[in-house]
């Protein structure tokens, strides 16, 4: 299944990222993202009773950060970031991290990698049902979180486990190639990805 069915659906998808710094948020981004076609093929699983009869396997529930994002990604055919950060120590850099890193594998081309994955986790209290059609997940990286490394830049989405393969393997959602940020300990980030339906 292809981007149709999200792009039948009317499925769209916005991106903000906000700076924080001593209580104030400065908005450094604000726009549209590309829904990839692993959302559709999800979805075709789900409406098709050939994927996963559990429906939290289909949650949006994690993400990935990255940083050689560009704009030859933005597009449906993208299933993984150009330079995801890989391991933990990347991610978390101090004892506060708020950041917790979950290990899976990752559908792409119609099979599943042979090799782990890291994700972030998208806490439940940090998806925001905003109407009927319209959610929202919130994702700080806090003072302590990825700092010292190469610019940010990308960031995607990602299905829990929508197969329910025994080795979870999550499939990408949704992509955003973006401005570039150096992070570091004096700021946090806040990223706010919407995601619409018709």
């Amino acid at each position: 299944m292809d981007i149709s069915l999200t792009s039948q659906l009317g499925i769209k998808g916005h991106l903000t990222i906000h700076k924080v710094a001593n209580g104030t948020e400065e908005l450094v981004y604000d726009e549209d993202n590309v829904i990839v076609s692993g959302f559709g093929w999800a979805l075709a699983h789900l409406y098709g009773g050939v994927g996963s009869t559990v429906i939290t396997d289909y949650q949006i529930d994690r993400m990935k950060l990255g940083t050689s994002g560009g704009n030859e990604l933005q597009v449906s055919s993208t299933t993984d970031l150009s330079g995801a950060l890989s391991s933990v120590g990347q991610y978390v850099g101090g004892m506060d991290s708020n950041l917790y890193p979950i290990v899976a594998r990752l559908w792409e081309n119609n099979a599943t990698t042979g090799s782990d994955h890291l994700y972030v986790k998208i806490p439940s209290s940090k998806v925001t049902k905003v109407d009927d059609r319209t959610v929202r997940y919130t994702i700080f990286i806090d003072e302590d979180s990825c700092n010292g490394l190469d610019p940010l830049n990308e960031i995607g989405l990602f299905i829990k486990n929508p197969k329910a393969s025994a080795s979870e393997t999550s499939v990408m959602a949704a992509y955003r190639y973006f401005s570039n940020i150096v992070k570091t300990s004096d700021f946090g980030l806040v990223f706010r990805w919407v995601i619409s339906f018709g």
